[in-house]
C-alpha cells in the first residue's frame, strides 16, 4: 500500500484533484467527508462541539449548524485549537479505520485539508499540494459556494500559507488555470511518479539514477528537509540522529541529482529493526550494499545498512550507520571539510568528472571509479579536522 497525502488551502481546487486521482484508480479518503461523519447526531464529537461551544451551534433537526460553528470556532486562534482538538482525534481514528480495511495493493489518497497544520504531512511517502493565489481562491469561494467575501478570507487567514504547504510539498500542483488543465496534470503525476512510486515499494526495488553531474539544484536542501522529517518520523526514537549528506548537502556544489541522508543508530541490530519502517515510508532496503570503504584496519567498522527511494521523482540514499564508527564520522565531517575547504571541493569534482566518464552512466562504475580519492581524502579530512578542533554539529 502507498499512501499519498493530499491537501490544499479552501477555493485550491483539492475535490477536482481528488477526483481524477479517484477516477485514475485511488482510493480516496477524504478528511472533509470524514469530518462531517464524526459530529453527526448522536455522535461522540457533536456532543463535545456542544459542550465547548454552546447548544446554539444545532439546528432545529439536532444536527450541526455549521455556518454558526465556523463563526465562533474562526473568531480567534484559542477557539480555532479547541475545534481542532476535538475533532482531529476522532477523525485520525476513522481514517486509520478505513485504511485498515483497504487491500494492500492499493494507492491510497488521503485528503486532508490541515495536513499542514496538523504536522501529518512527514507521515506520508509522497504529499501533493494543489495551489492557487489568495484572490482566485476568495473568488472561487465567493461564487461557487456562496460564502461571504468576509468568511472566505477568515477561512484563508486560518489556514496554513504558501510558504508553510511549499516546504511539506514534494509535488506542487498550479490551479491557477482551468480544471482541464489541473485534470491533465493530476494524470502526468499519477502515471509518471505515483503509480511507478507504488509498484517499486510493493516489488521492494528503488528508483535509480543515472549516475550523471548537474549543477547544483537551490532546492536540494528543501528536497532533504523533508526526507529529513519522513525518516525522523518513521523512525522515532531509534535514530539518534539523521542528518543531509554527502555533494548534496555541500552549497553550490554540483553533483548527482541523488539526496544522501545518514541515519545514526546505537547498533547495526537496531537498523535492521527499521527495514520496514522505512520500507513503508518509500524506502526498501539495498541488501547487496552493507559496508563503505574501508580507510582503517578494522573494516568491520565501515559496515553499514543502506536503503533508497522508491520514489521516481526524488532518488535518494539512506545510509543507516553506527553512532561513533568512522564512516559515521567521516559522513559528517566530509559535508563540513568540503564546505570550508575550496581546494578540496575543486579536487573532488574532478574526480567526480573523471568518474562521470568512466561510468557513463553506470552508477556502480562511478562509485568504484571514486574510491582511490577517497583514501587520501580520508586523510587530509581528519587533518583538517585536528587543526580547526571539529566536531559533529549538535542534533537540532
Amino acid at each position: 500500500m502507498l499512501r499519498i497525502g493530499l491537501t490544499g488551502g479552501i477555493g485550491a481546487g483539492k475535490s477536482a484533484l481528488s477526483a481524477t486521482f479517484a477516477e485514475c484508480g485511488g482510493v480516496i479518503v477524504d478528511g472533509d467527508v470524514i469530518a462531517r461523519e464524526v459530529v453527526e447526531p448522536g455522535t461522540e464529537g457533536l456532543a463535545s462541539l456542544v459542550d465547548a461551544f454552546g447548544d446554539d451551534i444545532l439546528l432545529p433537526d439536532g444536527s450541526l449548524d455549521r455556518p454558526a460553528l465556523a463563526a465562533k470556532a474562526f473568531a480567534d486562534d484559542e477557539a480555532r485549537k479547541k475545534l481542532n482538538g476535538i475533532v482531529h482525534p476522532l477523525v485520525g481514528k476513522r481514517r486509520s479505520e478505513i485504511i485498515a480495511a483497504v487491500a494492500e495493493d492499493a494507492v491510497v489518497v488521503e485528503d486532508i485539508p490541515l495536513l499542514v497544520e496538523s504536522g501529518m504531512a512527514p507521515l506520508f511517502p509522497l504529499v501533493v499540494v494543489v495551489h492557487a493565489d489568495v484572490e482566485l481562491r476568495v473568488r472561487r469561494v465567493v461564487e461557487q459556494r456562496g460564502m461571504s467575501e468576509e468568511d472566505a478570507r477568515a477561512r484563508i487567514a486560518a489556514q496554513a500559507d504558501d510558504e508553510q504547504r511549499r516546504a511539506v510539498a514534494d509535488v506542487w500542483l498550479d490551479n491557477s488555470g482551468s480544471q482541464a488543465d489541473l485534470v491533465q496534470r493530476a494524470r502526468d503525476v499519477w502515471h509518471n511518479r505515483i503509480l511507478p512510486f507504488a509498484h517499486n515499494v510493493a516489488q521492494r526495488q528503488i528508483a535509480r539514477a543515472p549516475a550523471r553531474l548537474v549543477p547544483a539544484d537551490p532546492a536540494w536542501p528543501d528536497q532533504a528537509r523533508r526526507i529529513v522529517a519522513r525518516l525522523q518520523t518513521a523512525c522515532g526514537h531509534k535514530a539518534l540522529r539523521v542528518d543531509h549528506i554527502g555533494s548534496t548537502a555541500v552549497p553550490g556544489f554540483d553533483a548527482k541529482d541523488v539526496i544522501d541522508i545518514q541515519i545514526t543508530v546505537e547498533s547495526l541490530a537496531v537498523a535492521d529493526e527499521l527495514a520496514e519502517p522505512l520500507l513503508s515510508v518509500g524506502y526498501p532496503r539495498i541488501d547487496a550494499i552493507t559496508q563503505d570503504v574501508a580507510h582503517t584496519d578494522d573494516p568491520a567498522l565501515w559496515r553499514k545498512r543502506i536503503h533508497a527511494s522508491a520514489d521516481p521523482g526524488r532518488p535518494t540514499n539512506v545510509h543507516i550507520r553506527v553512532d561513533g564508527w568512522p564512516n559515521q564520522q567521516f559522513a559528517l565531517l566530509f559535508v563540513d571539510w568540503l564546505t570550508a575547504n575550496p581546494d578540496a571541493r575543486a579536487d573532488y569534482l574532478t574526480a567526480k568528472r573523471d568518474a562521470e566518464k568512466r561510468g557513463n552512466g553506470d552508477s556502480e562504475i562511478y562509485v568504484a571509479a571514486k574510491e582511490p580519492w577517497f583514501f587520501d581524502a580520508y586523510r587530509r579530512a581528519w587533518d583538517w579536522a585536528d587543526s580547526t578542533g571539529w566536531r559533529p554539529r549538535p542534533v537540532t
